[in-house]
């Protein structure tokens, strides 16, 4: 039996090699990928400048 990653029809080039539904290698990277960027958006909102809110406030 073939091991889904190694058969012919599963040869990607360039980003899909990376992420892809079909791999599970694909599968985590996308996984991955979505958990960084919000992991990066949340922190970027937390670490902001506080100094807008207090304008507004005033």
């Amino acid at each position: 039996m073939a091991d889904l990653e190694t058969d012919a029809q599963f040869q990607f080039t360039g980003i899909k090699k990376y992420f892809n539904s079909y791999t599970l290698k694909g599968r985590m990277n996308c996984i991955l990928a979505t958990y960084g960027s919000v992991a990066l958006m949340i922190l970027y909102f937390k670490l902001r400048s506080k100094k807008q809110l207090a304008v507004k406030a005033a």
